[in-house]
């Protein structure tokens, strides 16, 4: 199988590069500088260095196809700290960048969106665009929306709005128990799961509802205990990173055969920990694509990053930002911010697996195709697995693009 991956490495490249509208030569190829501002250590190092990974393996890609582009990504690591954030992301706007992308951390997000903010305030003709590939608070689109500040990733609400109609047609979930990370993140998708839930199943009981603090908690046995003596058949949870592998560990001691509806259940050393704790298709995610999707361009482009960075694509949506971004700047033929921003604010554009995602202006949300699937025994020698385990993610549900838009409350102030 890794042999077929590495044949397959030209043809993923091609496929990827493919997606980037083919534009007039320039005299000079424009740089841009891009600072990864996200965990390089502790625990959400994992996640961190994943997405890096993969917002590498796309500036090499696009650079190879755009020879009027050149990208060029600077990890810089944050310990998953607001403060500490904005001191790595200073640091990165005096080496040069103009692009900042971060993820992890919804807390995290809105410090970011704070800072640039009043930094292009400050420093006409120098700002800086703010690219969040994960922090999922609806807030961050909402009362905190910012110009400077685009997502990639759907919020937590849209994604519960997906994951509780999948869920309402289930009948034999009867008892859900809710567990999440202590943050704005973590908050906003046990207040969607208790809304939605009783808007659509009012006859499903939450028998448990807590938060953890997050990426500090090492054994999760306390809270697999709590989950087991409350009857859940259910357990709904938005952790990540070492959070999420953590709590199917500690499920997979305890012998818990509950169903977990996941928002990244796929993270770096989540399938390990599922196929370990022996739940075989009882682990579903939501997320924008997964390994699987029945798309040739899809699969072409996660045999190319398996075969260069030695793992699974853990961020399709990477793929997505990293191609709007490279196709607003060559419209643009500028890698001025504000030129940017004003390409990318309404912008179309076909996902890895082929399908429209667009731009929405009033608030800077993508909305793309959105895929429930979930994780079990799989015939490797037709489909890909995650983690040498001989598991792999397989399809569950599908939410259009424009069937995932939900209202926004932004009121966006656009600079003159």
């Amino acid at each position: 199988m890794r042999q077929t991956f590495a044949r397959r490495t030209v043809a993923g490249l091609v496929a990827l590069a493919g997606l980037v509208a083919a534009v007039p030569a320039l005299a000079a190829p424009m740089n841009l500088k891009i600072a990864f501002v996200d965990p390089l250590s502790g625990g959400g190092a994992s996640t961190g260095e994943s997405g890096l990974k993969t917002f590498q393996f796309m500036a090499d890609t696009l650079n190879a196809k755009n020879p009027d582009l050149k990208l060029e990504v600077t990890g810089y690591d944050n310990k998953l700290n607001p403060q500490e954030s904005l001191v790595q992301l200073q640091k990165a706007i005096d080496a040069g960048a103009r692009v900042v992308v971060q993820g992890n951390g919804s807390s995290v997000a809105a410090a970011i969106i704070d800072f640039v903010g009043k930094y292009n305030d400050r420093n006409p003709g120098k700002e800086v665009i703010y690219l969040n590939y994960a922090a999922v608070d609806p807030a961050l689109t909402n009362a905190k929306c910012n110009y400077w500040h685009f997502r990639f990733d759907a919020n937590s609400d849209i994604k519960m709005a997906a994951l509780t109609n999948f869920i309402k047609d289930k009948p034999e979930v009867k008892k859900v128990y809710l567990i999440n990370q202590d943050y704005s993140h973590g908050q906003a998708v046990r207040s969607a799961a208790r809304a939605m839930l009783k808007q659509k199943r009012p006859d499903i009981q939450i028998v448990g509802d807590e938060v953890a603090p997050l990426q500090k908690v090492n054994d999760f046995s306390p809270y697999i205990a709590k989950i087991k003596a409350s009857g859940a058949d259910s357990v709904i949870t938005g952790n990540w990173a070492q959070d999420m592998a953590l709590l199917l560990k500690a499920a997979g001691d305890a012998g818990l055969q509950a169903n977990f509806y996941t928002y990244y259940g796929g993270g770096t050393g989540g399938p390990t920990a599922i196929k370990q704790a022996n739940l075989p298709d009882k682990v579903f995610q939501i997320a924008e694509g997964y390994a699987n999707v029945p798309s040739k361009e899809g699969h072409d482009i996660e045999v190319a990053f398996r075969a260069k960075a030695g793992q699974e694509l853990t961020y399709p949506r990477v793929i997505n930002l990293m191609n709007i971004l490279a196709k607003a700047t060559l419209q643009a033929k500028s890698t001025d911010p504000k030129a940017i921003a004003k390409a990318m604010e309404s912008i179309h554009n076909d996902t890895m697996y082929g399908k429209d995602s667009f731009m929405r202006p009033d608030d800077h949300q993508l909305f793309q195709t959105i895929y429930i699937s979930r994780f079990g025994p799989v015939d490797t020698g037709k489909v890909l697995d995650s983690e040498n385990t001989g598991w792999g993610w397989t399809g569950a549900g599908e939410v259009s693009a424009q069937d995932s838009v939900i209202p926004t409350t932004c009121k966006m102030d656009r600079p003159s």
